[in-house]
């Protein structure tokens, strides 16, 4: 069906209150956008540190409602569920009809990592090498998670799997996904070799995009997912985290206890310039650490010292 798309001005302050009125009076679906997108300083936010809910100082929210919903009518229920912000500055337009989660999935084709991993989405055809005897296929359909292999830092790290996988190392392995996001990390790892996977993220929308994901490839059985407050105390050989270079430097003694002794780690997320931070910051744990680049994205491995 169509749909009636109100958008209004705020600041993070703000948010909250604006979000929970929209929500109260009926809304279907809420987004948030950084009102300064198109400012050449402006810093994207791509994904929140674990435990973090991190918004830019000026937004814009849009909402949608039904394509009847009159206008008047619902600036009024608005300013009757909270009187003491701005409804003057709304916007509104008329919305087609569109599958919107499904929308960007026409023009994600199948992509290779390394020598055997692939993400192919749910609903394509394997393309040609996916179908071979040894290749790690994951089947993904990312929902509303952060993670679908097209982002440099996401590459980096089903590189880095790939080749942990020609070195054996994922051969029956217990490997963690910190940030897990839609799962893609910890399910190429298990299509890879990994005996079991656990993810963890701070998002509940990541959570069960990772769940569903488990289950379309075949593999819920070895796939537990956590929210951090939940995550059991455990080490693992094999560690990797796709978060930010902040909450890597904050995170990194929680994420150092996590890997075994001689264990491996993988870090990404990390803008080029901000490696040199994390590599000081995991030196004290870590041996061999060394940054691979993509495009603007760096990511930082090492090996546990025994």
């Amino acid at each position: 069906m169509p749909f009636l798309e109100i958008t209004v001005p705020c600041t993070e302050r703000e948010q909250p209150r604006y979000e929970r009125a929209l929500e109260d009076v009926g809304a279907l679906a809420v987004v948030l956008a950084d009102a300064h997108a198109d400012a050449p300083d402006e810093q994207a936010i791509f994904e929140p540190g674990v435990g973090e809910t991190p918004l830019w100082g000026e937004l814009l929210l849009t909402a949608l409602f039904p394509a009847e919903t009159p206008q008047a009518l619902l600036l009024h229920a608005l300013a009757a569920v909270d009187d003491g912000l701005d409804w003057s500055r709304a916007q509104f337009r008329d919305v087609a009809d569109q599958d919107w989660e499904r929308a960007w999935m026409d023009q994600y084709e199948p992509l290779r990592f390394g020598e055997r991993t692939w993400i192919v989405p749910w609903n394509h055809d394997l393309p040609e090498g996916a179908d071979a005897a040894d290749a790690a296929v994951v089947r993904l359909d990312p929902g509303l998670a952060f993670g679908s292999g097209t982002h440099p830092t996401t590459a980096l790290c089903l590189q880095w799997l790939d080749g942990l996988a020609r070195e054996g190392v994922l051969d029956q392995a217990d490997v963690l996904d910190f940030g897990c996001g839609s799962g893609i990390l910890a399910l190429a790892a298990l299509k890879l070799g990994a005996k079991r996977a656990v993810g963890v993220d701070n998002d509940p929308q990541a959570l069960t995009a990772t769940h569903d994901n488990a289950e379309r490839n075949g593999v819920a059985d070895r796939l537990a997912v956590f929210a951090p407050s939940d995550e059991p105390v455990h080490t693992y050989p094999v560690v990797v985290a796709n978060i930010l270079a902040s909450a890597l430097v904050a995170l990194a003694d929680t994420l150092a206890s996590r890997v075994a002794p001689g264990g491996h780690i993988a870090l990404s997320g990390i803008l080029a310039g901000q490696e040199d931070e994390v590599i000081a910051r995991y030196a004290q744990w870590f041996d061999d650490l060394q940054a691979d680049q993509l495009e603007d994205w760096m990511r930082v491995s090492g090996r546990r010292r025994d």
